[in-house]
């Protein structure tokens, strides 16, 4: 069964973003805060390969979290984006699905670095990514081969 790992550096920040117990987050699991990290790291174009990969909380997640949480269309087009080949989505090849899990780890790998310098230094962290979004809206206008992140402040 696939996984998606996440990088041994990232796992606290990835705790912090997501609701537990003790605290709330601007996340409900960890899942949201793979897929956004993954979203805004395709905009920026910042693809960075894991190294070492958390193994405590939190571990890798199966891929039928992402699958049952509806975002397997967001995997697909990351990977898609990514690769401009159509072909990478082919549903009897093993290979070519654990090479679009691989894009998606690295770009949220990457978003999970840019999130971690938008982040230092804030006590709250959803009022900070509320800023990171808004700031995200009112930049330049965009070229049509950028992603958009602005659907989620609506």
């Amino acid at each position: 069964m696939n996984r998606i790992r996440i990088a041994r550096d990232k796992a606290d920040l990835v705790k912090a973003l997501t609701e537990s117990e003790e605290k709330t987050g601007p996340f409900k699991t960890y899942a949201d805060v793979m897929v956004f990290a993954a979203s805004l790291a395709i905009k920026k174009n910042h693809r960075v390969p894991l190294t070492e990969i958390s193994q405590r909380e939190p571990g890798p997640i199966s891929i039928e979290v992402f699958w049952s949480r509806g975002y397997d269309s967001i995997i697909k087009l990351i990977a898609i984006a990514d690769t401009k080949d159509k072909q990478i989505l082919s549903p009897t090849n093993e290979e070519i699905e654990e090479n679009y899990i691989k894009i998606f780890e690295e770009y949220a790998n990457g978003g999970l670095e840019i999130l971690r310098d938008e982040m230092r230094g804030a006590v709250d962290y959803s009022e900070r990514l509320l800023l990171v979004l808004i700031s995200q809206r009112y930049q330049k206008p965009q070229t049509e081969a950028e992603f958009d992140l602005t659907k989620f402040l609506k």
